[in-house]
């Protein structure tokens, strides 16, 4: 299904990257890099780091939702603090924070030492993500300079993910679990000296004051909702706490947008929320990285508990995956410059989604992994493709001041994307009788949910297409909104 991409935002000619450019590229994406790489690089070091600090099997979940509770609650906020107080600032402090607290959980000397260090490279991740991208939009015009800097930065963000999962196995059984943690004290060290002499600071204009109710409400709503998503896998929905932190979240975020509606200094623009190419590359967003992550979960545990794969075995088969997501984005600005960055989209989903399905001749035989292994690495191709391309459509033709609201609602995106994937699908193979028909009954799920997503997102681009069409015959930018014409 194809998407009339000619009314996409103006293109700038620049197309090449100055050598300033590519080291104000390479600090931004370093820190992007560290802070994917501290998604996956723990996750194999769990039971050792466990047995070492006396952390029961059931509160090992912690060691993950400590560092997702504040990296996903506070990034609107945070990316609006920076528009207002200066990106680069902020950038810099959760620089320095996920540095000290990366020593913090290095040298933990019991669970709770362990778990404020985790809390603090959360916090940290929340300042670095949304100021980072928006240094990175505003720093690159709109056109194939940025897409080629959105499909770098991409890039490393999978690649972090993947090489985390390879390394931490390789790392703990040769150094200790706590070598994970070092490895990211590591690249906060370099990171930090370079980056005052070459990123710009950028903030907007004027200095509104700051939507402290606002504020209060989606942080608090996002933390509570991350909460409760991130332990329905372990306790289920039906737990008393997950239910009450699941209905107090969604009350909090319809507040949040009450208080919006009625401020004169929102931290979230609804008319930019209303736009058609926020809402539906963002849609776009979230189904990709909810159901990705939902795949790299299951088959996870099919590799090691129906295939009889080690750890080890298990991360080379990923490792293979991130070499063709470095592939895919080498070309991922290419294809976008041509095709535009909504129909890239658009195919990119269709791709997920076909690719997920051929999963689903999944067996016991050994051929199945080379199956597997063929199947998620080109899955994680077009995976990367939405990635970048849903970054391009969300960003395009957003003014320079709301350029960290709207990474803001990229990142935020993201991280909500990865959390609620596993809770909402992954269970179901955790909990089935037979892992094999448990995996295949959330792969069946996962692709229905893609594809689904994919002919919605076109057609709802297109729609964004026709009204972009018909507001520059009047002279004006695409901005129309959802449910007018």
């Amino acid at each position: 299904m194809a998407i009339d991409t000619s009314t996409d935002p103006v293109r700038h000619e620049r197309t090449t990257l100055s050598a300033r450019d590519r080291l104000v590229l390479f600090v931004l994406c370093a820190a992007q890099f560290m802070v994917a790489l501290d998604f996956s690089v723990l996750n194999v070091a769990l039971p050792v780091l466990g047995r070492d600090l006396g952390m029961s099997q059931s509160a090992l979940q912690w060691a993950v939702t400590a560092f997702a509770l504040p990296s996903g609650g506070f990034l609107l906020l945070f990316g609006r603090v920076g528009d207002l107080y200066g990106r680069r600032r902020l950038f810099l402090a959760g620089l320095a924070l996920f540095g000290a607290a990366s020593v913090l959980a290095t040298f933990a000397w019991d669970p709770a030492s362990f778990l404020a260090g985790r809390a603090l490279q959360g916090l940290g991740a929340a300042a670095i993500v949304p100021t980072g991208m928006s240094l990175l939009t505003t720093t690159f015009p709109e056109g194939p300079a940025r897409d080629r800097a959105l499909g770098i930065s991409g890039t490393l963000l999978s690649l972090g993910f993947t090489f985390g999962m390879v390394a931490g196995g390789v790392m703990t059984d040769v150094l200790g679990w706590r070598s994970t943690m070092g490895l990211l004290a590591l690249f906060a060290l370099v990171v930090l000296p370079l980056a005052p002499g070459l990123l710009p600071e950028s903030r907007t204009p004027e200095r509104p004051r700051l939507d402290i109710p606002g504020a209060i409400t989606v942080t608090a709503g996002l933390l509570s909702l991350i909460y409760a998503l991130s332990t329905a896998a372990d306790r289920g929905f039906g737990h008393p706490d997950v239910l009450a932190t699941l209905v107090a979240g969604l009350l909090l975020l319809t507040a949040f947008v009450a208080v919006e509606s009625r401020t004169d200094t929102p931290l979230v623009s609804l008319p930019m929320l209303r736009r058609r190419t926020v809402a539906w590359g963002n849609l776009g967003g979230l189904v990709t990285f909810s159901m990705m992550s939902t795949v790299v979960f299951v088959l996870t545990l099919y590799f090691q508990e129906t295939l009889g794969l080690s750890a080890f075995e298990t991360g080379l088969v990923f490792g293979f995956q991130g070499v063709l997501s470095v592939v895919a984005g080498t070309y991922a600005a290419k294809v976008i410059g041509r095709l535009g960055a909504r129909t890239t989209l658009v195919v990119s989903l269709f791709g997920q989604g076909v690719l997920t399905a051929a999963l689903l001749a999944l067996g016991t035989a050994g051929w199945s992994v080379w199956l597997a292994a063929a199947a998620v690495s080109l899955a994680s191709m077009c995976h990367l493709g939405a990635i970048i391309s849903y970054g391009v459509t969300v960003t395009s033709g957003v003014p320079d001041e709301e350029q960290g609201l709207a990474t803001g609602l990229v990142t935020s995106t993201q991280q909500v994307g990865i959390t609620i994937g596993i809770p909402l699908l992954g269970v179901l193979a955790t909990t089935s009788d037979d892992l094999l028909t448990g995996v295949h009954l959330v792969l069946a799920l996962d692709t229905a949910i893609v594809l689904a997503a994919a002919v919605l997102v076109a057609i709802g681009l297109r729609t964004a297409a026709r009204g972009s069409r018909e507001g520059s015959g009047s002279g004006t930018v695409e901005t129309q909104p959802l449910g007018s014409r």
